[in-house]
């Protein structure tokens, strides 16, 4: 309501500017979102998952990481991509809090596929991973230059079993997608089944496919990136 006399129009669009400059400002916090430690290494991609990692649309994401990880790979073996196996690089520095999660992760599946082997460095990896708090959970995405990571939500892990979270979040890695209305046996419906299941291990169907991915070396592998 405007006061005799006295003009409002001044005030009322040092309001708007503010307002403005206020959505501005949360727009950009919003979009520059990624891991919570120290040296986010990229902005995080927008997602629609809250911290429960069931029902989000992120496939074409965890497809963008295999592809940077392949990638990744296929540099470092330059010359040598018909290796029976292939060996991916990670580097768990960056998320102490779960280095026993991490290393459980990489023997379950160094345990159950045998073209590609999982191996922790603390210097340059094919992928990382991070810790913190994040509302839409755990996830697995890239740094838009080749490298990927694994974010690993504090919540999250405290609600589902921790090991399955990060073991799931790895499955990524090596091409899997995620499958939320599969059953617990399957390590790729993640939260699908609920906080109860804590089922760790990847079924006879994703061993395989692993498996099928990067048989020959890099060669399959290279070719799903390819397609």
């Amino acid at each position: 309501m405007q006061q005799s006399g006295t003009s409002t129009t001044p005030k009322r669009s040092r309001r708007l500017l503010a307002l403005a400059l206020g959505l501005g400002l949360a727009s950009a916090a919003l979009g520059s979102a990624g891991p919570a430690s120290a040296q986010s290494p990229t902005t995080a991609p927008a997602r629609t998952a809250a911290a429960g990692y069931v029902g989000s649309s992120e496939n074409a994401a965890n497809k963008a990481f295999f592809e940077a990880v392949v990638k990744s790979v296929a540099k470092r073996q330059a010359g040598r991509s018909a290796l029976a196996a292939v060996t991916v690089y990670y580097n768990p520095n960056q998320a102490p809090s779960f280095r026993s999660q991490i290393s459980s992760a990489a023997s379950i599946w160094n345990s159950s596929v045998s073209n590609v082997k999982l191996q922790a460095t603390s210097g340059s990896a094919d992928f990382s991973f991070y810790e913190g708090n994040d509302s839409r959970g755990s996830y697995a995405s890239t740094n838009g230059h080749g490298r990927g990571y694994i974010f690993l939500d504090y919540a999250q892990n405290q609600r589902y079993d921790s090991i399955r979270v990060t073991t799931h979040e790895t499955g990524h890695v090596l091409g899997l997608p995620d499958h939320y209305s599969g059953p617990c046996s399957e390590l790729m419906s993640g939260g699908g089944p609920g906080p109860s299941c804590t089922n760790r291990y990847p079924n006879a169907t994703e061993r395989a496919r692993v498996n099928q991915l990067w048989a020959n070396g890099l060669a399959k592998a290279l070719a799903q990136v390819k397609q």
